[in-house]
């Protein structure tokens, strides 16, 4: 059989989502070694002392960091979360209300500018709690209907009655789930957690009513600085960012074995 021909209409909007897709990143790294003060595509001339700066910049370190915590904190939270609750609202879907699944998609559903200060009124002001607990605690919620979806999808196609007569054989109910469930729907907890990580890195909305005097995240600091300056300096902080999360991804794709995974 000879495959079937590809309209020239279809590969012409193909390239066109591709060039809209990669454009944006392709200006962001183009204005990161420009040569000049300002914010300018095509660049002209070549310097990396924009990537220098943005190390010279105690701010954006600092932030970093902090974001870091915070991305993986509320990474971690949201997993067992939203692990726990995909499980029993795919295990136990008979049992359990239609409406109940979608209580953990509110947060898909609330503008962020009114998620964020529903959060600051709920943690700050009325439990009193700390600055990067709040954070922390903020961006789980936010993250965790990644997690419950993602997650839900892959134990979708999983046959409980395997862990069932693990469990009738005399194995642990928890142990059943180690080793039975959870190698199983490994590559939708792999998504679920990329995801997660890098909504919480690049999330500023819910991160601009949680943070104070002396604690704040990479996005804020760089929307602080743009205030201020409006050099090339931003887009090599963007690069930086994207080679971040670029790197995370290829370290939990070889330390789990995503590839092989989805084999």
């Amino acid at each position: 059989m000879t495959g079937r021909r590809i309209h020239p209409l279809s590969k012409l909007f193909g390239w066109l989502v591709i060039l809209f897709l990669a454009g944006p990143i392709v200006i962001v790294i183009g204005t990161s070694v420009s040569d000049t003060p300002y914010l300018a595509f095509p660049p002209q001339g070549f310097t990396l002392k924009w990537y220098a700066n943005v190390f010279n910049h105690s701010g954006f370190l600092d932030t970093f960091i902090i974001s870091m915590q915070v991305a993986v904190g509320g990474t971690l939270i949201a997993l067992v979360t939203g692990l726990a609750a995909a499980y029993a609202l795919t295990r136990y879907r008979m049992k359990i209300p239609g409406w109940y699944g979608s209580v953990f998609f509110l947060p898909f559903f609330i503008p962020e500018i009114v998620f964020g200060f529903s959060l600051l009124k709920t943690l700050i002001v009325q439990f009193q709690l700390p600055i990067l607990p709040s954070l922390i605690l903020g961006h789980a919620i936010l993250c965790l209907p990644y997690m419950v979806r993602v997650i839900g999808a892959s134990l979708a196609g999983f046959d409980f009655s395997i862990q069932e007569a693990a469990i009738s054989l005399g194995m642990h109910p928890v142990k059943a789930f180690w080793t039975i469930v959870l190698p199983n729907i490994r590559s939708g907890v792999i998504a679920g957690m990329v995801l997660a990580f890098i909504t919480s890195l690049n999330d500023m909305a819910v991160a601009l009513f949680l943070t104070g005097p002396g604690i704040s995240t990479l996005p804020i600091e760089v929307f602080t600085y743009v205030q201020q300056f409006f050099d090339p300096t931003v887009s090599a902080v963007s690069v930086l960012l994207m080679g971040v999360t670029i790197l995370v991804m290829m370290l939990i794709e070889r330390s789990l074995g995503l590839s092989k995974t989805v084999q």
